[in-house]
């Protein structure tokens, strides 16, 4: 498949960039628009590799947008993200070493019982992300918190659907109230989508008539949906979280099941 294209079925076209702002919308508030954008490129017909490259094209400018309007809401820690981004920019490279030559097929029982576990933990800890317990992170919790940030970029790199989801819990069990882990995770997923954005292109695995149209569309997806979350605050991104969970892990489901 030439990496440049032509116009091609102009309703696959729609079809992505209409995927794709729905991802860029729900990735900005809760995380996991991989797990929506991934399969639209899939269901182009392009191979699973052209696919992967094409998808974090276009996310890493999802990205971009979210990390700016949270970033410029002050609704970052600049204090432990310099720790944290080096690891997480190891991990991606590494990440997209292993996904050109393995299969991925086995990660998706791991990412049910994932999203499972985050799902639960979030339900029955109301308080996880709406009451601030977050201190000066340093010693044994911040070499976790750098050992964590290497292996979410590692998983961000490999395949990546759901990596955002996990990084906002992630930052919420270091205590941190749901707006501020949404806005670190945006950070640290923008790093390693672009450590990944930079492969795929050099590797010319990127198509770009797809990744192009998408990547405008989930652009102004993730902008409507980062102010939205800064707007409505931790319980927003709370229910938004547990309702886009629930719906990826029934998905996830009856994928592996062969229903969908």
């Amino acid at each position: 498949m030439d990496i440049f294209g032509h116009l091609g079925n102009i309703h696959y076209v729609i079809y992505v960039i209409i995927g794709g702002f729905f991802a860029g919308f729900v990735d900005a508030i809760a995380g996991g628009g991989g797990l929506i954008s991934l399969p639209v490129i899939l269901a182009t017909g392009m191979s699973p590799h052209l696919a992967i490259g094409t998808n974090k094209f276009s996310a890493t400018f999802g990205a971009l947008m979210s990390a700016g309007q949270f970033i410029r809401a002050r609704k970052v820690d600049l204090h432990l993200l310099p720790y944290l981004i080096p690891f997480t920019l190891v991990g991606a490279i590494i990440g997209c070493v292993f996904m050109l030559h393995l299969s991925s097929k086995w990660l998706n029982p791991i990412i049910i019982l994932t999203l499972l576990g985050t799902a639960a933990f979030v339900f029955f800890k109301p308080q996880l992300g709406v009451q601030v317990t977050a201190r000066e992170i340093k010693g044994r919790s911040l070499y976790k918190a750098m050992g964590i940030s290497f292996l979410l970029g590692l998983y961000d790199g490999f395949i990546g659907p759901g990596t955002g989801t996990f990084l906002i819990v992630f930052f919420a069990l270091l205590g941190y109230e749901f707006i501020f882990a949404a806005g670190n995770a945006k950070v640290l997923n923008l790093v390693s989508n672009l450590t990944s954005f930079i492969i795929f292109i050099a590797l010319g695995n990127v198509y770009y008539i797809y990744g192009i149209s998408m990547a405008i569309s989930l652009f102004l997806g993730a902008f409507l949906g980062a102010r939205l979350a800064i707007h409505k605050g931790n319980n927003f991104i709370r229910y938004v979280m547990l309702i886009v969970t629930c719906i990826l892990i029934c998905k996830l489901i009856l994928q592996y099941l062969h229903f969908i």
